[in-house]
């Protein structure tokens, strides 16, 4: 399945930081800001994770709602909230079949070694449920304001 810019984002339900089972289907009526990251407490999720806690007011003020998508489990991602004081769910794709339908499951390499895992990517999805955008190979610097950029122009 490839995703496609318009059409409906695929549903999923994984295992939430808040102990529930949630769906992308719940969140209809809102914006989803739909991120994908490799590892909870490295450094570039890190901060990539506190970008997204420091603007979540303003998502949440133009109706968005911040889910993160990463391989660890529901308990290390409940110690990620609690060091970094995290206002979002964070949801356990343990078998890394979210991101694989998402198409951010990808052979890496680092320091020489090859390996499987989350490649750094974001989906905005409409209030629809529609996926309107989509940013793959993510840098950090700057890319959460880029994100809360596209939802001001383009969403409201």
């Amino acid at each position: 399945m490839s995703l496609q810019i318009g059409q409906p984002a695929p549903d999923f339900t994984l295992p939430a930081s808040n102990g529930e089972m949630v769906g992308l289907s719940d969140f209809r009526g809102k914006h989803v800001v739909l991120y994908f990251y490799p590892k909870d407490m490295t450094p570039g999720c890190t901060t990539e994770a506190c970008d997204f806690r420091d603007y979540h007011g303003k998502f949440c003020d133009l109706n968005a709602v911040i889910l993160g998508v990463s391989t660890d489990s529901v308990e290390r991602h409940k110690k990620f909230i609690e060091k970094y004081d995290l206002p979002f769910l964070l949801l356990a794709d343990e078998k890394h079949e979210v991101a694989e339908t998402y198409g951010v499951w990808k052979l890496k390499k680092n320091f020489g070694k090859e390996y499987m895992g989350i490649e750094r990517s974001t989906f905005i999805i409409d209030k629809d449920g529609k996926l309107v955008k989509e940013w793959r190979s993510v840098k950090v610097k700057g890319h959460v304001e880029e994100a809360l950029t596209y939802i001001v122009k383009h969403l409201t």
